[in-house]
């Protein structure tokens, strides 16, 4: 049984920094309001801030021409927004998409780019972050396409929980759809199974999880692999 990710109260990266670079962090950046449907960056839009959700989660959508949408990634309080700084990349290739409303450290793009060649420590556990998100936008493309609805619902409600830190999550079906990336019908068929089981109980848009270890005994090994990977890169290299 894969088990479940531990959160501290603050971001995760930003956990047991040195007191010097935790310092000038905190001096650089300011707390924000994370607002439930708020879209930080468009697609092709530049970053202009940097995001490190602390009890608020943020959805990375890929969208496509004929307006189709697919959740990628997700970022919570283990992760950032506008990680492709660090590669010198200032364009956004995807749409960040508050997901969970709550609380956040914002920070200037100029500044935390000028602020990270004196903040080795952060550097290294973003660069790791970056390659553990790398691997998450990987890995959600081959899910896509192999895993059945039903285990990828269970391994998203199963992420988003982890982020939300509730059993109570308030999602429609439409936008359960977009976020997976299925039709309407796919998801009402999905939810169906996994209220019958009493994994979950589902009601006019409010998901309360029942049974988290028979929801991940149903999700697929992306959900157990995932928890694996971030902790093998970035909790085993404090």
């Amino acid at each position: 049984m894969a088990p479940r990710p531990v959160f501290p109260a603050a971001n995760q990266l930003l956990r047991e920094l040195p007191s010097n670079e935790h310092a000038a962090f905190m001096a650089d950046c300011e707390p924000v309001t994370l607002m439930f449907g708020e879209v930080l960056v468009e697609p092709g839009g530049f970053i202009e801030q940097v995001y490190f959700p602390v009890d608020g989660f943020i959805s990375l959508i890929v969208s496509l021409d004929g307006g189709d949408r697919l959740e990628v990634a997700m970022a919570g309080r283990e992760g950032m927004m506008g990680v492709s700084l660090l590669l010198g990349v200032e364009e956004s290739p995807l749409c960040a998409l508050v997901q969970g409303a709550g609380m956040a450290l914002r920070m200037d793009a100029t500044r935390f780019q000028r602020l990270l060649p004196y903040c080795p420590v952060l550097q290294q556990r973003l660069q790791r972050y970056l390659y553990v998100l790398m691997n998450q936008l990987a890995r959600t493309a081959a899910c896509t396409h192999f895993h059945q609805v039903e285990a990828r619902l269970a391994r998203w409600l199963l992420m988003t929980q982890d982020r939300a830190g509730s059993n109570r999550l308030q999602l429609t079906h439409e936008f359960l759809a977009a976020m997976l990336g299925v039709r309407r019908a796919g998801i009402t068929q999905a939810a169906t199974v996994l209220q019958k089981r009493a994994l979950i109980s589902y009601h006019r848009g409010n998901i309360i999880v029942l049974d988290r270890p028979g929801l991940i005994e149903v999700s697929c090994s992306c959900y157990f692999a995932d928890c694996s990977l971030y902790s093998q890169v970035l909790d085993d290299h404090r």
